[in-house]
């Protein structure tokens, strides 16, 4: 039964994320393919790798550039907040026999280049190697958004416990991962064209936003290293173009981009999964 939630639960939020994205692009008159899902391979954890949708036509203007790319990253969120809601009231608390790691964390490339300068050091000067600690599980990290949630609605928790997370907070969780990577403002991802959108010319802040991604794996989590490298070197900073430059951003629009970056902020999670030692 919570595999079936789980299941439900993820594909209403990928598939009101991509049917955002497609209703806008209808709207605004271009053409572009139906919503499908890309399926996982069997040692992925979640089943699934997303899902997508094609833009086989230009896009008219900036207002519209800013409805295509927007719509599927808040529809989707507009979909996991109240799943998150309901995952979150449901927790269960257990104990928790570990510490919770702080900065810099257990996976981020300063700790990792301190266990290989360790490794070395320990090489060259044939020294007995340090004992591993044990592992003593997987942490789903929080956001802003899912740490403000566990307060509210569970408060603090006493010393020594934690939470157990269900399949609704599950899918809820992996939708904000979702909407996170969809918000950065980098190259031509669907919610990517805001700062095109504000601006016409060439953008200084995507380069920051991608030399972001490179600090989170820094301080947080070497993951983000995989996310910097395909930002960077495989989508680039370029943005789909559009028809008509010259048409202005309806204050509306420009609305909706500090809303989608308010929305980043709250859903970004620096370290997505931590490896927890007992």
């Amino acid at each position: 039964m919570e595999s079936l939630r789980f299941a439900l639960c993820l594909v209403a939020i990928l598939g009101s994320h991509e049917m955002g994205h497609y209703l806008f692009a209808r709207y605004h008159g271009v053409d572009s393919s139906l919503p499908y899902f890309i399926p996982s391979p069997p040692f992925i954890t979640f089943g699934t790798l997303g899902a997508v949708i094609r833009l086989r036509g230009r896009i008219p203007h900036r207002n519209a550039l800013v409805d295509i790319g927007a719509a599927g990253p808040l529809a989707g969120l507009a979909v996991a907040l109240p799943i998150l809601i309901y995952g979150v009231a449901t927790l269960k608390t257990m104990d928790m026999p570990y510490q919770v790691p702080g900065v810099p964390g257990p996976a981020s490339l300063i700790s990792l280049s301190q266990q290989l300068w360790a490794w070395a050091h320990g090489l060259i000067t044939h020294s007995p190697p340090a004992p591993a600690p044990a592992s003593a599980g997987i942490m789903f990290g929080d956001s802003l958004l899912t740490a403000g949630l566990k307060r509210l609605l569970l408060g603090p928790l006493p010393p020594g416990k934690d939470v157990q997370e269900n399949a609704a907070y599950l899918a809820g969780w992996f939708g904000l991962v979702v909407t996170t990577l969809n918000l950065f403002p980098i190259g031509s991802s669907t919610a990517a064209p805001h700062p095109r959108a504000v601006r016409r010319a060439r953008h200084p802040g995507r380069p920051r936003a991608a030399w972001g991604l490179l600090t989170l794996a820094i301080l947080f989590s070497a993951s983000w290293v995989l996310w910097f490298i395909i930002a960077t070197r495989v989508v680039g900073y370029r943005h789909p173009p559009v028809v008509d430059e010259a048409q202005p951003l309806g204050r509306g629009r420009k609305l909706v981009c500090l809303i989608s970056f308010v929305a980043l902020a709250l859903c970004v999670m620096p370290a997505p999964l931590i490896t927890v030692t007992g």
